[in-house]
């Protein structure tokens, strides 16, 4: 594995420098941050909901991808990896390179201890900055429990906590349904 650069990256260098690492990393505004392996209960969750989400966008204008895919956030000049993304509409990739989605209709993002404020705080900002982001979900991994935001049409953003197993989250958005049930198959956790 080579090592990690230590100093200021450009954009370009970044690109460069992830697209032949061994290893997945974020940019942020010139630095890298290595991203760290998943628990078992992150990725569980992770495969439940692109499981739960796969069937009901297929055949449909909408495609989803997992945590491999970038996602540019320009404002904040950050290219990030989210565990859950879908685009409805044609896909626009940043400057033809298919690893880097500039225009994600939903982002997902799985809690883990070692992420959640940066994923709560100024990652969740960033999404919110993208025009063509319209939902974002932050799933615990720890307890059945959910976020929901959703943008308004006059751009305002409304926030729901939803910590009910039996409940179902309606994304018409994208034109989905995501039962927590199903997001949280196989994972024995108090509400």
């Amino acid at each position: 594995m080579s090592a990690e650069p230590q100093s200021q990256l450009t954009v370009a260098e970044y690109l460069a420098y992830e697209r032949q690492s061994e290893g997945k990393h974020e940019y942020w505004d010139g630095e890298i941050l290595a991203m760290g392996g998943a628990s078992p209960a992150h990725n569980s969750i992770c495969w439940n909901l692109a499981g739960s989400l796969h069937p009901q966008l297929s055949g449909r204008d909408c495609r989803g991808f997992i945590s491999d895919m970038r996602v540019q956030v320009p404002t904040l000049n950050r290219y990030v990896y989210p565990d859950v993304v879908v685009v409805c509409g044609e896909p626009v990739f940043e400057q033809g390179d298919l690893d880097v989605l500039a225009n994600p209709t939903l982002v997902i993002e799985v809690l883990s201890p070692s992420t959640e404020e940066r994923d709560r705080g100024i990652k969740l900002f960033g999404y919110r900055s993208l025009p063509s982001l319209s939902v974002c979900l932050l799933v615990a991994q720890d307890r059945v429990w959910v976020e929901h935001w959703t943008r308004q049409d006059d751009g305002r953003w409304l926030v729901a906590e939803i910590a009910d197993r039996e409940a179902t989250l309606e994304l018409p958005e994208i034109g989905c349904r995501l039962p927590l049930d199903a997001v949280y198959t196989g994972l024995d956790l108090d509400s």
